[in-house]
Formats: C-alpha cells, structure tokens, sequence
C-alpha cells in the first residue's frame, strides 16, 4: 500500500526553528494550487509498477502550513488525487494544522471534507517556549483547538510536542505531557529541539541571545517521556513516536517499513522502491516548469550498501527492529555478519536487544539511537 505526501509551501510566519521549505506570502497560493494538479496528473504513474497499480492508503498534507488552505482548496487537490490513483475506501488522510487555524468556523468547514486525521502543531503549552520558538499560537489556543476537533467528531488526533527548549524545565515538560494526556489524544510526536543551520534559532544561539539545547536536560526529558509515556499506555512504536494502541500512523509506519510514497509540492521527496527524488526547493521555479508541463527535480538511485544503510536507520528506530531475516534476503550472508559483528558491543551493553532474529534498540539504546545506527552503517 503506498502513500502520498502533499506538500503545501506557505505559512503565516516563520518558526524559528523550522528549516523546511515554505514561504510567508500566499501570493502564489493559486498559481500553486494550479502547478499541484498538473503534477499530479503528470505523476500519475510514478506508483505503478508495468501493469500493477499501487493503491493508496495514506495521503498527507504537510508542510508550510496546509491549515491554510481552505475546504474548497483541500477538496480541490483532493479531487485531481482521485481522478488520477486509486484510493482505499478506508485510506488515512491526515492534515498537519496549526492551532490558531483552527476555528470553530474551520473545522466545521473541514468536517465536509475527507480528512480524517489531524496533526495539530502544538509544540508547547507554555507561552514563553512558544515565544521563543515564534510560534502564532497561544496555549490557550492549543487546548482550544484540540477539543474544538473532537467536538466535531473527529477521533483520529496527534499532536506535536518539543522538549530540550532553553526555557522548558523537567517540571514544565511533565506538566506538557499531563496536558497531553488529559486532553485525550491517541496519538502524540514528541521531538527534541534541534538547532538546524542557516535557522533564526541558530543565529540567536551563535549571539548568544538564546542558550543552546542542554543535552543532559534534553536526555532528562526523554526519560521523563517514556516513563510518562508507559503510565498513561502510549506504545512507542519509533523513537518520536507513541500511540494508543489502533492509532499507529499509517502513513509515517509507510516510511519505516520501506512503502512506496509519491511526494508532490516544492522540496516533496519520492520513493519508488529503488530510487528517491525530490522536487525544486523554489515556489516560482517549481510553478514556472509545471506550467510548462515539466518536472523539476533531483533523482538519485540508490546503492545495496545504501539501501541497506536506510533500512537499519529506519527499522532500528522503530518497534518492529530490524530483521536479520530481511537482511539475509536482501543483502546476504555477508551483510548479516557485518550487522551482527559491529551489533555485539552494544548487546553486551544491553543497548540492543536480540529477540528471535529481531534486534531493538532498549529504552538506554534510544538515548543513542543515532550513534549506533551510524556504527552500524556499512562504508561503501
């Protein structure tokens, strides 16, 4: 079952962590709109394999902000996606939203539509971390949001949650995660703040006007996270990612467990089993080509060394661990003696379990989980 990724370029303003393509002028929000629907018709095929038609079973508008795109514009997109794939009776379709979108108004509006799932952005219910990360919202808007779209009937809920924030202390972030849970929600993403380059938040750091991430603090939290985590029986199926069990994200586990994806907007990447592309990381050149009814992308065939390098990265983070099985029918006898071979310090660490075949990080493996699949990786 494959997914497809929309990704909408527009926000109202600019997160100073964010490096994620997106722009603050909705401008060229039409002519976009118009460039989507002939990618998708021109991509039409990217999923299908001869004769054999990939049915989807996920699509994802992210972002930018696609909360700012209205019903009509959603269904819009929507509407060219069903003309042109096959999509599942019962597919997850997920829209990542930002609080202060979320009006009454707009959620009423968006029960017409077929979003099924929503990712709200909350980040924080402390207004000072929302300050200094310059997000729009309130945390009186978060809360708000939140119960507003489980008023109106929608069960299928995440929210985003950030911790390692300079102004976020052990006592406030287990506050975030009661808050979490009391508003109910059966599914929560919950990353650590990282100052990614050529970000506003990097240069406040580098000037010192805001301290860097406290990597003790930010462990600290993680810990507070998977304990609060198992109390309030939250499965961590990845590393950032915990869930009531029958909530799993379909269209993130996609990405795990190596589906096929089609990602279409600026800076959208694909996978086809093979290969990965990504388009044009430019609103005007992506528009410009499309209206001359051309692609504009980077496409890069993937080596076995590296397409074995992304599977132990992706199935190492997630609860199903990565396969000694799958790598033997993929890659090896070879490739499973190197795996096991630069894996052994790390069990004898009891960073790494090994369960029928099976290896997972531990809870103690997780605070590392970089650096051992890093270890692991083959050098090509």
């Amino acid at each position: 079952m494959a997914g497809i990724y929309i990704h909408i370029p527009f926000c109202k303003q600019a997160c100073n962590y964010c490096d994620f393509h997106f722009s603050t002028s909705l401008k060229n929000k039409e002519a976009f709109l118009s460039s989507l629907k002939i990618e998708i018709e021109l991509q039409k095929k990217y999923l299908s394999k001869e004769e054999e038609t990939s049915k989807i079973s996920t699509i994802y508008f992210g972002g930018g902000t696609p909360s700012l795109l209205s019903a009509a514009e959603l269904m819009r997109v929507f509407d060219t996606l069903d003309k042109n794939f096959e999509i599942d009776n019962n597919a997850e379709i997920t829209l990542e939203a930002n609080p202060d979108d979320l009006t009454k108004q707009k959620i009423k509006e968006l029960k017409s539509t077929v979003i099924n799932r929503f990712s709200i952005g909350i980040q924080s219910f402390y207004d000072a971390d929302l300050k200094l990360m310059n997000r729009a919202h309130s945390s009186q808007e978060a809360i708000s949001a939140v119960k507003g779209v489980q008023d109106a009937g929608f069960e299928n809920i995440t929210i985003d949650l950030i911790y390692g924030i300079p102004t976020l202390t052990n006592h406030n972030w287990r506050n975030n995660l009661q808050n979490a849970f009391l508003l109910d929600v059966k599914h929560i993403s919950a990353y650590c703040l990282t100052v990614e380059p050529k970000t506003v938040l990097a240069h406040q750091v580098k000037t010192g006007k805001i301290k860097n991430v406290d990597e003790q603090q930010s462990a600290e939290q993680f810990e507070i996270m998977i304990e609060g985590m198992k109390q309030n029986k939250f499965i961590q199926y990845e590393i950032s990612n915990f869930c009531k069990d029958g909530f799993f994200s379909k269209h993130n586990s996609n990405y795990w467990l190596k589906e096929k994806y089609l990602g279409l907007g600026p800076s959208a990447h694909s996978f086809d089993g093979e290969n990965r592309q990504w388009n044009v990381s430019n609103n005007a050149l992506y528009i410009s080509s499309l209206e001359k009814g051309q692609l504009n992308f980077e496409k890069e065939e993937l080596t076995e060394v590296q397409r074995y390098n992304e599977y132990v990265m992706t199935s190492l983070r997630t609860m199903w661990g990565v396969s000694l099985d799958y790598i033997q029918q993929n890659y090896g006898s070879a490739y499973v003696n190197y795996f096991l071979e630069e894996a052994k310090k790390y069990m004898i660490s009891e960073d790494v379990l090994n369960d029928e075949n099976k290896l997972y990080l531990t809870d103690k493996g997780k605070l590392i989980a970089d650096k051992i699949a890093s270890d692991l990786f083959k050098i090509e």
